[in-house]
């Protein structure tokens, strides 16, 4: 074949090619611009908004501890010659139940020498007591006296002429004695350590046969009816938390959870009690203390559920009080600077809002944004006021019209 064939052959191919790509952008212009079109709104997922009155869970973190917590020591010195079985670590004891006894044989005899000194004392009184009789008599004849030329006494003279001294000093010795042998009795029942309430034994530091004296580490307790959580809130959430303003009410009522060591769906319920009045000094939040009750699951009615210990770090939900009127959205779906972006009309509106109370799950919103109305939960990377918006359910009807 020779160069001139060849050159034509090429020819023809190239303005072949050239033809063909001519006609396929041609023919394609009118169906990418109605893609296009189409394409502009962008494709979001919307809630509606749903106003009415609820109930915010204010979710904090707290730290279990008891509400009565005592170091037994003794007030008297002596030989411990008994010890509660019961009073060692993880036991339990009731109200005034013996946990020691301290040698009681010295104390016992030194009662009974107050009380000797004591009867001496009142003994004495009466033998002063036949004496004022015989005062009042010399008295009588001194004054008879007196009518006959003797002078008038005086009121101190007649103070020593009827014994009142002596008879002052006889009763002050009478009372002394008393006390004395109430001090004696006193430390008599001081050696006898007994429970001041039902309580759960955490150290025990003494046994039998140890010389105590008073001030000593004998052991730790702490008191089975309650314990408290000692939780920590922000202030601004104070004035939604319900405190009992008595005794005989109960405050607000609250969930305690541990994940790390109960099963799950495993909680125990207690109560808000108080308001600490001075802020944590690290977190700068305000402390509020959670009174559990049977803590330690002694009784048939809390059987089965899990204990509290003392230390322990546990999750707390604070039922707080009922907001009226309001819109719950999902904190989620807040955009920055306290905004919503809000479907309408197709479009795209940036609204600030009003938020009375965020809880750990929802904003409750006063302002802002009405009930019924679409908030775009999906996250855009171009967010302006009036840009065009589509769900899919708006995307699927317009396919199904086509």
């Amino acid at each position: 074949m020779s160069n001139k064939k060849i050159l034509w052959i090429s020819l023809a191919i190239i303005l072949g090619g050239i033809l063909i790509t001519t006609l396929i952008f041609s023919t394609e212009p009118e169906a990418q611009r109605e893609g296009a079109t189409v394409e502009t709104a962008m494709l979001v997922d919307v809630v509606s908004a749903k106003r009415g009155t609820f109930e915010p869970v204010i979710v904090a973190t707290g730290t279990v501890q008891p509400v009565e917590d005592v170091t037994i020591s003794p007030l008297v010195s002596g030989q411990i010659i008994r010890r509660d079985p019961a009073f060692t670590p993880g036991g339990f004891v009731k109200k005034n139940e013996v946990l020691l006894q301290i040698d009681p044989s010295d104390y016992r005899n030194t009662l009974e020498l107050r009380k000797s000194e004591l009867m001496q004392s009142q003994t004495t009184l009466a033998t002063e007591m036949g004496r004022q009789q015989i005062a009042q008599q010399d008295l009588q004849l001194i004054a008879d006296d007196s009518l006959f030329g003797g002078g008038p006494l005086s009121e101190d003279e007649r103070q020593l002429v009827l014994r009142k001294p002596q008879l002052n000093a006889v009763k002050a010795n009478i009372g002394a004695s008393k006390a004395a042998v109430d001090q004696a009795r006193l430390n008599l029942e001081r050696t006898t350590i007994r429970a001041p309430f039902d309580a759960h034994i955490l150290n025990q530091n003494v046994t039998k046969g140890s010389q105590v004296s008073p001030g000593d580490d004998l052991g730790r307790i702490v008191g089975t009816d309650h314990y408290w959580v000692t939780a920590t809130v922000p202030v601004s959430k104070l004035q939604w938390l319900s405190f009992p303003r008595n005794d005989t009410e109960k405050g607000a009522k609250v969930r305690i959870e541990n994940r790390t060591a109960w099963s799950p769906n495993t909680y125990r319920e207690g109560y808000l009690d108080k308001q600490i009045g001075a802020l944590d000094g690290q977190t700068r939040l305000a402390r509020v203390l959670i009174r559990v009750a049977d803590p330690l699951a002694t009784k048939k009615e809390s059987e089965g559920m899990p204990k509290l210990m003392i230390g322990a770090f546990v999750e707390v939900q604070i039922q707080a009080d009922t907001i009226p009127n309001v819109i719950r959205l999902n904190r989620d779906y807040l955009r920055s600077n306290e905004t919503v972006w809000v479907m309408k009309d197709e479009k795209l509106e940036i609204r600030n809002v009003d938020i009375v109370l965020n809880d750990d799950e929802y904003a409750y919103i006063s302002k802002g944004l009405e009930d019924g109305e679409k908030v775009v939960i999906t996250d855009l990377s171009t967010v302006t006021n009036g840009i065009g918006l589509r769900t899919s359910l708006e995307t699927a009807e317009k396919e199904n019209k086509e």
